[in-house]
Parts: C-alpha cells; structure tokens; sequence
C-alpha cells in the first residue's frame, strides 16, 4: 500500500468511515505501528485497541494492557489475564477477577489448584 493510500484511508477514518479506521488498524498493526494504533484508539476504534491489546501482550508491556483495561478492552484483559497467569501475578488476577473478567477467574482456580 502505498503513502497516498494510506493518506486516503487517513481521511476517509477521520470523516468517520468504520472500514478505512478498521483497515488502518490491521495495516498499523501489521506494521507494529504503535502511534497510529493508539491514534485510532484515541478516535474510538475498538479494533485499533484489540490489535494494540494483542502487541502489548506480545511484548510483555503489562503497563499497556493494564491502560487498555482501564478504557474497557476486553481484549487486554484476556491477555493481561494470561500473561498474570504465567507469571503467578496472583494480585493482578484477583483485580481482574473484581473487574468481572471469566478468563481471569479460570487462570486462578488453574493456579490454587496447581498449588494444592
């Protein structure tokens, strides 16, 4: 895709065109292009969000998914669900347990009875 595709896109998701926002997300996230994502994040794209979510856990960047859970991304508490699983992150499982996340809940029953 060329620059001036991408321009064209740009202006097209910045008129409110779902599709052209949604298809910036998938190219940004293609190209690990974290300004752009969050860029579509801050305009309201759920999707940007998911793929920033599925980068985040990626990278291990539990800062990033903790502020993607914070805006209501289930997406990154699925994946920060996990990653707190691996990593025994009892506490951060247990906030996310409060928070009503499923995912969170079945990692730490999985963790209490490996425990046992």
């Amino acid at each position: 895709m060329t620059g001036s595709d991408l321009g064209a896109l740009r202006r097209l998701a910045e008129d409110g065109n779902e599709e052209a926002a949604d298809r910036l997300a998938e190219l940004a996230a293609e190209r690990g292009d974290l300004g752009e994502l969050n860029d579509l994040v801050d305009a309201g794209n759920e999707l940007a969000a998911d793929r920033l979510a599925e980068l985040a856990a990626q990278r291990g960047d539990v800062k990033e998914l903790n502020r993607l859970v914070d805006e209501g991304n289930e997406v990154a508490a699925d994946r920060l669900a996990e990653l707190a699983a691996q990593r025994g992150d009892l506490e951060q499982l247990n906030r996310l347990v409060d928070e009503g996340n499923e995912l969170a809940a079945e990692r730490l029953s999985q963790l209490i009875r490996d425990t046992k």
